[in-house]
């Protein structure tokens, strides 16, 4: 039976954006499970939120790919196969590659990725790895913010629902030592700092080729299992 009170307690900022936020980290750390069903019901029974609230939230969690819902159907967690996987790393190369090679043209690293790196670094410590995911994705979208581009900043993140879905659900970071991504993503950066662009280039395209390839052997491993 869905429950009385509101399991969740939202902060103070506005109330759709927490929501949004809360939402978003229980399905990328798996909380909500694949294939698990996320109706305007539960949300607005586990929150204590109006089902507008809720319905306003789905809607935008659905157009960042981490609901789908078919017509009629309630939305639910999807799964990638490995098809999707290999078009949705293809995808994000093509624009990071692009980010990178400006950013080390420039030499800018920004702030903004010193922060996530920091926060990484110490997650990793710490063995904390819903931090390390999501420091991990706030490295990446500083990359993409770093070009200053409002349109490519839009089209990336039409597939960054996928990639923090993908990170999340396959766990892909325990499969390696916690301070590999670190000292990938320190990698990059010296290289960006140095104005090495064909350096810097291929040092992020084998961090996300490495990435890639961790979560397939994940997938690899599910369906042997099956």
């Amino acid at each position: 039976m869905p429950p009385t009170v509101s399991q969740f307690k939202l902060g103070p900022a506005s109330l759709t954006e927490a929501l949004f936020e809360s939402l978003r980290a229980r399905i990328i750390n798996g909380e909500i499970a694949p294939g698990e069903k996320v109706t305007e019901q539960r949300v607005a029974s586990e929150y204590g939120v109006a089902r507008p609230t809720a319905k306003s939230c789905l809607e935008r969690l659905t157009n960042m790919g981490l609901l789908r819902r078919a017509a009629h159907k309630s939305a639910i967690v999807p799964q990638l196969d490995e098809s999707e996987l290999n078009d949705l790393f293809f995808s994000r190369t093509t624009f990071e590659l692009a980010a990178t090679a400006h950013l080390a043209r420039a030499r800018l690293v920004s702030q903004e990725m010193e922060r996530a790196q920091t926060t990484m670094r110490l997650a990793a410590e710490r063995q904390d790895f819903a931090e390390q995911v999501q420091s991990d994705i706030a490295f990446h979208w500083a990359l993409v913010h770093g070009l200053r581009s409002e349109r490519l900043r839009r089209m990336y993140e039409m597939i960054s629902g996928e990639i923090h879905l993908t990170m999340g659900q396959y766990a892909a970071h325990r499969r390696t030592t916690p301070t590999t991504v670190v000292a990938e993503h320190d990698t990059i950066m010296a290289a960006i700092l140095d104005g090495d662009e064909p350096a810097a280039c291929e040092a992020l395209a084998e961090h996300l080729d490495r990435a890639r390839d961790r979560v397939l052997a994940q997938v690899h491993e599910a369906a042997e299992a099956h």
